[in-house]
């Protein structure tokens, strides 16, 4: 059913080296500086250029830095919190304990719930 609607869906996309995790279950959230994503919205899950299939945004969260705990980081498919700052810091570069990030909760779709 998604298919047709291919070109008006948005898509959440991930370095190729977490397809693995995304594909497990193992990371079920994300963590962006900004997102246009709202609630409920049904995306595409890419890794690399790859497609993973589709999502349901379950919830958005704005949260500092400081108040990221290791919770966060193991649904985010990382061991603790410091693996996660560390992961962040290399893709958005210097971020502080003040800075706002989002902490976006999927669910991934089978082919029967499409």
């Amino acid at each position: 059913m998604l298919e047709g609607w291919r070109c008006t869906l948005k898509q959440l996309n991930f370095k190729k080296e977490y397809k693995d995790a995304l594909q497990s279950g193992r990371k079920v959230t994300t963590i962006r500086m900004k997102t246009n994503l709202k609630t409920r919205d049904i995306v595409e899950i890419m890794a690399g250029k790859e497609s993973c299939g589709y999502a349901l945004i379950r919830s958005i969260i704005r949260k500092k830095i400081s108040e990221i705990d290791d919770k966060d980081a193991r649904r985010d498919g990382f061991k603790n919190r410091k693996a996660l700052l560390k992961a962040l810091r290399e893709i958005y570069g210097n971020i502080t304990p003040e800075t706002h990030v989002y902490i976006i909760r999927f669910e991934r779709l089978e082919s029967s719930d499409r």
